[in-house]
């Protein structure tokens, strides 16, 4: 039942009419209509992005790639906080040598000669390094690999030491020399005089003790005794390393006369010349096994040698030879 309120008399119709108050409530039959809800969606249409003309007819520019560049350790080292160590300064390239005349190590003392007669080889070097000067024996320097490839040619059966150096010929019937006597820092510190007239030298050393073959210890040694006797270095196609044809064996030369005899009886047609690979840590050329590879049919031929002569090593005097050169 609806709530009465107060009434009033009404004149012009002469009925009493209920004033309506604060406290009248409508029934629910009487309520006015409760405008349908909007969906969340609808909310949201509000808000929708509308196309205008001037977006409409901008055109963004393709977007160019950035540019890729080299992290290096100490960048990366930054960016995660990290505190860098400074980069090690580039290595210093070697300056190539020039010529030095003999007054600039004429402190220093060649090396001597290890040679008797009827060798079955001797090894012939360019000329004393320093370190082998001041040393006093043959491939000192701790770069030098001329005793690792004796060693693994089987020219030797053990590394030997540069101190045993002059025990050579009674050990292992093999012997030592130089193109050129001098010492100096490199070969490029010598002049083409030098080398041809230690060419000369050679020929005449070889004449006199007659080994049977000379293992000539690097490329440009035996260029120097081939400009010595062509009067140019040999074209890449007279070049090769190993035996060499017996046109070019050493200590015997045309001029000579007769028939020259060997120690063992046999005529002597000069030493025969095998050309091997420079020893040095600064040729770089040939990798190691290469160089093995080259060397290892020497020391073959060496071997097969001392079986068919032989050969005896005496090695108490080996032994006498290394304490007297250690003495000095």
């Amino acid at each position: 039942m609806p709530r009465k309120g107060p009434t009033k008399y009404d004149p012009e119709e002469g009925t009493m009419k209920r004033v309506p108050s604060n406290d009248d409530v409508s029934e629910p039959d009487q309520m006015p209509a409760t405008p349908p809800s909007t969906s969340f969606r609808a909310q949201l249409t509000k808000y929708k992005y509308t196309q205008t003309a001037d977006t409409a007819n901008h055109q963004l520019a393709p977007a160019s790639p950035m540019p890729v560049t080299k992290r290096t350790r100490a960048t990366v080292t930054a960016a995660v906080g990290g505190v860098s160590e400074p980069s090690p300064p580039p290595k210093k390239k070697r300056k190539p040598s020039k010529y030095a005349g003999p007054a600039k190590y004429a402190h220093l003392s060649p090396l001597v000669d290890i040679l008797e007669p009827n060798l079955i080889c001797v090894f012939v070097g360019t000329n004393p390094g320093v370190q082998t000067a001041i040393a006093g024996h043959a491939y000192a320097h701790p770069s030098n690999h001329f005793w690792k490839l004796l060693h693994s040619s089987g020219l030797t059966n053990r590394r030997l030491k540069p101190e045993e150096d002059r025990s050579l010929p009674a050990q292992f019937c093999m012997g030592n020399t130089n193109i050129v006597d001098r010492p100096s820092k490199d070969a490029a510190e010598l002049s083409k005089e030098e080398t041809a007239a230690g060419t000369a030298s050679l020929e005449a050393k070889f004449r006199k003790f007659k080994p049977e073959a000379v293992c000539i210890v690097g490329k440009g040694i035996w260029e120097a005794i081939w400009c010595y006797r062509h009067g140019k270095n040999p074209s890449k196609k007279d070049f090769k390393y190993g035996w060499q044809d017996e046109k070019h064996n050493m200590g015997k030369t045309p001029d000579d006369a007769g028939e020259e005899l060997d120690g063992n009886g046999n005529v002597w047609k000069g030493s025969r010349v095998f050309v091997t690979t420079s020893t040095s840590g600064l040729a770089a050329s040939l990798k190691p096994a290469e160089k093995e590879a080259i060397w290892k049919p020497f020391g073959e031929w060496v071997q097969k040698r001392r079986a068919e002569r032989g050969f005896i090593p005496r090695p108490e005097e080996a032994q006498e030879v290394i304490d007297k050169t250690g003495e000095t």
